[in-house]
């Protein structure tokens, strides 16, 4: 079965629009019920939500959808992504539902599914899912007495920052550490600044005042600018910024520096190493992850295995070969000891834990490697067009790779979430990485949007 619906994390589109409208998210959580609802139990969904405005569109929906169903929901308001994960497994909840689009400005949102055990759903699960929205309803739908009802879940936020703080290492503070958070104002605009204070620090929070429309708003984990700029002026030791549901992480050293994902799970990774904790002999990173951080693992004899572009597919090789490390440069930090998901909070605890252990400023401890130049462009395209195919762009990609005689890579793939091919290409030249990208970019924009001439 193919997926229309679902992308690479779930569903996702401009809010009020198809398919993020209030009927599609009633049959959603209509259609997940129903693959869910076995046995004579009563069933639990779980549903968190970001800070978005059009959370309270589409959460009244889904509740509606799943009460139809038979289903109790159980409503937690504003939490990160991970800790709607984690509650579905401790309230042994049948799924879980987090409203959210991630990293996007306020306009889209997005539905992301999780299976009781806490992981997001399998392509296969995602495809029965779509499949029964096409079918009638009425014959499954629950009996007047069977109707679910809902509830909201008060002391949600405690039980995620309690958990959050159990993984940080016992006996170890953040006691002395002046620490920026930029929570994008977004989902873990209450809990992350609480976690980090509870745990000793001095905390700069900014990024904490939504207003359903400044979810990611020149902040947060994709716009650090303004975090670099406060960790300077605040003389801060470093800073954490986060994304809308806060699943992604970019750290900030104390000289107002980005530290993007394929340094942190270097650190990581090379730390849980030494202290002999690393499962699998590496970690697990995309088909994105910089060339450098491949290079720097084997030099410590620990491998790299990379992965289609999306946080569940790292999760879903970990899973099945063993891996306790994985992630994305762009973030995306899955620590399976921790969370069954990409959890930005966490991720930051294990690397405060590594600088304060070391005693040294973010700058030395979290610099692990060099990054080979690497040149990231983006390409918009019409919907229902197909330029990958144009015998000019195959041209094009071929020329790249020759020119980079075996000494790099290129890298042209489709978005999941938006109408966008992603044109990437590394090597040591970095002159020559970037006249690649122009060329192979300029290429697909000639046969994404051919002039009228052309066309005839």
């Amino acid at each position: 079965m193919t997926r229309h619906l679902f992308g690479t994390d779930g569903i996702r589109g401009t809010a009020n629009t198809e398919p993020m409208t209030a009927e599609t998210a009633l049959r959603v959580a209509m259609a997940t019920a129903l693959q869910f609802r076995r046995g004579d139990h009563r069933h639990r969904v779980v549903i968190g939500k970001d800070t978005r405005l059009s959370g309270y569109l589409l959460e009244p929906a889904l509740t509606a959808g799943f009460i139809s169903m038979g289903m109790d929901v159980v409503l937690v308001g504003p939490l990160p992504t991970p800790a709607v994960a984690m509650l579905t497994r401790s309230l042994r909840a049948d799924m879980g539902v987090m409203i959210s689009a991630s990293h996007n400005p306020y306009q889209d949102n997005g539905i992301k599914l999780f299976g009781p055990d806490g992981y997001k759903l399998s392509d296969e699960v995602e495809s029965a899912i779509e499949a029964r929205m096409g079918q009638p309803f009425g014959p499954d739908l629950a009996g007047s007495a069977a109707l679910g009802r809902a509830s909201r879940m008060e002391d949600a936020p405690g039980r995620y920052i309690e958990y959050v703080k159990n993984t940080f290492p016992r006996g170890l503070r953040l006691d002395g550490l002046k620490i920026v958070v930029d929570c994008a104002h977004g989902a873990a605009y209450r809990v992350a600044p609480n976690v980090l204070y509870e745990l000793g620090a001095e905390v700069v929070p900014i990024g904490v005042k939504p207003d359903g429309l400044n979810i990611n708003k020149g902040c947060g984990a994709t716009a650090t600018g303004l975090l670099q700029e406060t960790v300077v002026a605040e003389g801060a030791d470093l800073g954490i910024a986060l994304d809308g549901d806060a699943d992604r992480l970019i750290m900030v050293d104390e000289h107002g520096r980005a530290i993007d994902g394929d340094q942190l799970m270097a650190l990581v990774a090379s730390s849980w190493a030494k202290a002999q904790t690393l499962k699998g002999g590496g970690l697990v990173a995309t088909v994105m992850s910089n060339l450098g951080l491949e290079r720097h693992l084997q030099g410590l004899g620990l491998t790299l295995v990379r992965t289609p572009v999306g946080d569940r597919y790292v999760v879903e090789h970990m899973r099945e070969k063993g891996y306790n490390v994985g992630g994305e440069q762009s973030g995306h930090i899955v620590l399976s000891d921790y969370s069954t998901t990409g959890d930005g909070l966490i991720a930051a605890l294990q690397v405060l834990a590594v600088i304060q252990a070391a005693g040294r400023p973010a700058s030395e401890v979290c610099r692990l490697f060099a990054p080979v130049p690497q040149k990231l462009t983006n390409v918009r395209f019409a919907a229902g067009s197909t330029p990958l195919e144009h015998a000019l762009v195959r041209e094009a990609i071929r020329a790249g790779e020759g020119r980079l005689q075996g000494c790099g890579r290129v890298l042209i793939r489709k978005s999941g979430t938006e109408p966008v091919i992603r044109v990437m290409a590394e090597g040591d030249d970095e002159a020559l990485v970037e006249r690649i990208v122009a060329d192979i970019a300029a290429a697909i924009h000639a046969a994404a949007h051919p002039t009228a001439e052309a066309a005839e």
